[in-house]
């Protein structure tokens, strides 16, 4: 690992900006505060600007500067509320009900509005505890809504001075797990790997790269008007972002029979020429990527196309040593890899080019309208009947809702009945931990206690070696930074910075009971914990494999339009209202949700995973047939006007009609009738003419000046290659679905 670069990425990601932002948000006016002796009585500013910030996640200005100021609001009426009420358990209880319901349901408007209703939440539990309220209910609301302007203020002025810096820390991160997936595919052509493990590996960084793009596509075309379509800086970052999306699935299309290429060349060196050379190409992309995220022109050294050109002189050296009759469609294959490293050279040095920030880019080269359009997609409306719709068992985000709130209402009876110092600490836990899925409440779940417990150690042994107030400052503010940095990336760490912080602040505030409110803190996170987990585990679950169905057709039937529209350019009907793109970033989609909702899966208890084995058969199968399919796809853009023919719609129907089984078997539905006579259809014949010509070319006595059948031999070959591969890799789904249908 190189250490003085993870550490350049750590320092100028997006995770540590945020971290100091709202750090900076709570601290400066509790430093402010404290220092006129104000902080006791004006609690609630600091406060109210942190919970405000859980509101900033990235995206367009205007998304986050309307999801704070609705947040602000509601924070205002809901302390109103709480204030009014607090004394009494039955109005609470009634409170808890409602609002659980009601915060927790709102999910289903997407991950903005869902943070605004668990701030709202953690805001109603702060104020149910009498010890952090005052007897002015209308001032304690004011100072929370001061709080929440004072951060939104200083969140849009950081990003009117610097309103390129969120995307290009983005991009930076999109273009390095890029470079990582692509690290990954260079591992197929090494003797000595872990095929499972690399498929893995892949299945997750592709699930992580999907995640950065929809991402950025929201930032991008939300903001486009106001910051890209008039400034050069603007116009070159969304090329690179529309390029990096063209080079990702360009690297998906380099698929292989990575065993049969092994069994053919491990003899000779090429294959791990191939893998040194896109190793490099690797790590130029994610040096490129660090530039980018740092805001830094990148200097290129040009070492990449001398390395291509080194590894291309070999593959021909290569190739005149070993051509003959029977090495012929081996070699197809090794030049069509080393065309694909060519392009994936090329495409690497525009996105180092575009990284220089020339100004003489955007004017030289525009942007098609038409791909802005496909891009672009419109923005999440508020329909109250998707709320609506939601009010029902069958809905997972409302059994998550009535999860929640039968959580609290547990909590809550528990903190009256027991005489415990900092009772809403257990409603902070649960409110914090529950998630809608098991697996990822069940890992919160020990990432909470074991952070709480490892915090609580450092906190405690700090006050104990330490003495100077400046110095635990000090170790507050980092444990505060590392807290909001790591929150989203690592749980554990977030949870111990958070009762580091915590803990270090009470010190300052109230010495005497530090002690007292360090054994509360574990004991409330302890119990909050527990009814999480017993609450998660058996109230409504809805199980992975109960859902995974619906994933598993999704990914179906977007895979096969996907496949439809990339074969009609070779049978040369293509229909007038195909787009290529949206079909692309269809399929893509779907398998990353499937993927995602498999990994869930795995961390669910093992009598809820019937069938596991096949599942991860399917989901690896289907990353498989989307890479073959974006192959297809490379071809159909390269050489489909060439060669596209009739002769190819058999091969299509023979897909097609594999397809159609799969979607039937998971229906239990009767399998469609398959033609049996592949050998026999026109384009492999004639492949076979082809491969019969090429051979007698390269006898000895062949007349050298006969017109050569090379480039249109090896051309076809490639394309019939990834038909073969689709087809075998769909009919492998359909034995795969079959099993999981008898597990059931």
């Amino acid at each position: 690992m190189d250490y003085t670069r993870e550490f350049r990425k750590f320092i100028s990601s997006q995770y540590l900006y945020a971290g100091v932002r709202i750090t900076a948000g709570a601290i400066i006016p509790a430093l402010i505060l404290h220092h006129f002796g104000l902080l006791d009585r004006m609690m609630a500013i600091p406060l109210g600007a942190l919970v405000v910030s859980f509101t900033d996640t990235p995206g367009p200005p205007q998304h986050r500067r309307n999801g704070m100021l609705v947040s602000i609001l509601l924070n205002f009426i809901i302390v109103v509320i709480v204030g009014l009420t607090r004394h009494s358990p039955w109005f609470i209880s009634a409170e808890i009900i409602i609002f659980g319901l009601l915060f927790s349901l709102v999910g289903v408007y997407g991950n903005r509005v869902n943070a605004i209703g668990l701030i709202a939440l953690l805001v109603f539990i702060f104020n149910v505890d009498s010890h952090l309220a005052s007897a002015n209910i209308w001032r304690d609301a004011l100072w929370f809504s001061v709080g929440g302007i004072w951060y939104a203020i200083l969140s849009l002025t950081l990003y009117s001075l610097r309103p390129y810096k969120p995307i290009q820390q983005l991009l930076g991160e999109n273009l390095m797990g890029i470079a990582d997936y692509l690290r990954i595919k260079a591992a197929f052509y090494d003797r000595e790997r872990n095929d499972e493990a690399l498929y893995r590996d892949m299945m997750r960084i592709q699930v992580s790269v999907h995640l950065h793009q929809d991402e950025l596509r929201e930032m991008l075309f939300r903001a486009r008007r106001v910051l890209f379509e008039s400034t050069s800086k603007g116009r070159i970052l969304m090329m690179m972002f529309l390029d990096s999306m063209d080079l990702f699935e360009r690297i998906m299309t380099t698929q292989q029979d990575y065993d049969a290429l092994h069994k053919e060349f491990d003899d000779s060196q090429i294959l791990q020429v191939y893998h040194k050379m896109i190793m490099q190409a690797s790590d130029e992309l994610h040096r490129i990527g660090l530039a980018v995220q740092e805001g830094l022109p990148y200097k290129d050294d040009n070492s990449l196309d001398e390395a291509f050109k080194a590894t291309s002189e070999t593959f021909f050296a290569h190739r005149d040593a070993a051509l003959n009759p029977h090495t012929i469609e081996g070699l197809i294959k090794l030049r069509h890899i080393l065309y694909s490293i060519e392009d994936l050279v090329e495409r690497i040095g525009i996105l180092a080019h575009y990284s220089t920030y020339d100004r003489s880019i955007s004017k030289n080269k525009k942007i098609d309208p038409d791909r802005l359009e496909e891009q672009d997609s419109p923005g999440q409306e508020f329909n109250i009947r998707l709320l609506v719709d939601n009010l029902s068992l069958q809905s997972s985000h409302f059994r998550h809702a009535i999860r929640v709130t039968l959580a609290m209402m547990i909590g809550y009876i528990i903190s009256l009945l027991y005489p415990l110092g900092h009772g809403y600490w257990i409603l902070l836990t649960i409110v914090t931990i529950l998630k809608p899925a098991y697996s990822i409440t069940r890992q919160r779940n020990i990432h909470r206690l074991a952070g709480t417990l490892i915090g609580a150690a450092i906190s405690f042994g700090s006050l104990y070696l330490i003495k100077d107030n400046t110095a635990i400052f000090i170790i507050m503010l980092i444990a505060m930074i590392l807290a909001y940095t790591y929150i989203k990336l690592n749980y554990l760490i977030g949870s111990a910075g958070i009762t580091i912080y915590v803990v270090l602040s009470l010190h300052f505030m109230n010495p005497s009971g530090l002690t007292e409110a360090l054994t509360d803190r574990i004991i409330d996170t302890g119990i909050g914990s527990l009814i999480a987990y017993l609450v998660s585990k058996f109230v409504l679950p809805l199980w992975e494999h109960e859902q995974i169905d619906t994933y598993i057709q999704q990914t179906i039937k977007a895979s096969r339009s996907y496949f439809d529209v990339v074969a009609s350019y070779f049978t040369g009907q293509v229909p007038a209202n195909s787009n290529y793109r949206l079909a692309r970033k269809e399929a893509f989609v779907a398998l990353a949700n499937m993927s995602d909702h498999f990994q869930r899966m795995l961390s669910e208890p093992k009598n809820k995973q019937p069938g596991l084995p096949h599942y991860h058969q399917f989901v690896a199968t289907s990353h498989l047939l989307n890479s073959h399919i974006a192959s297809l796809s490379y071809y159909a853009q390269r050489s489909a006007a060439q060669y596209a023919s009739p002769d190819f719609a058999p091969l299509v129907k023979q897909v097609d009609d594999q397809f159609q089984n799969a979607e039937k078997v998971l229906e239990k539905q009767e399998l469609v009738k398959l033609d049996q006579k592949a050998s026999e259809y026109p384009i492999r014949a004639r492949l076979q003419q082809l491969l019969e010509q090429r051979r007698q070319e390269m006898a000895p006595g062949a007349d050298k000046s006969a017109q050569s059948v090379r480039k249109t031999l090896s051309d076809l070959k490639a394309i019939t290659d990834q038909y073969q591969l689709i087809y075998s890799i769909v009919s492998e789904q359909v034995k795969i679905i079959g099993k999981m249908r008898k597990v059931e």
